[in-house]
């Protein structure tokens, strides 16, 4: 019994491995949620906010508040662009619906 393999020109039998390229997938840029600082939205307000739409502790909640407070500015969290986007909409929402000034934006990160 004999086995005819054709073989091409270059003597190639037409066996080899054969592989699959495998796609680099790239990470998602991630944006900073922070909160900016207003005269009149109450602290507590803000802690509950940041209990609320972050799920941060009362403790968490309370010491990004005072940062807020202190320093102008305070971040929420880090998220994808969607999940940003929907916190910051999230958050203006519901401060608007409270009659407050709060301010809440992305960055970058």
């Amino acid at each position: 019994m004999s086995k005819d393999i054709r073989r091409s020109e270059d003597g190639d039998t037409g066996t080899g491995i054969a592989t699959k390229a495998k796609p680099k997938t790239k990470r998602p840029s991630l944006y900073r949620v922070l909160l900016l600082n207003d005269d009149y939205t109450p602290m507590e307000f803000v802690v509950h906010v940041l209990e609320r739409f972050f799920n941060k502790s009362r403790e968490e909640a309370t010491q990004i508040m005072l940062h807020v407070h202190q320093h102008g500015v305070g971040e929420c969290g880090v998220f994808t662009y969607e999940v940003a986007e929907t916190k910051v909409t999230q958050v203006m929402d519901f401060a608007r619906k409270h009659q407050h000034p709060l301010q809440c934006v992305m960055e970058r990160k």
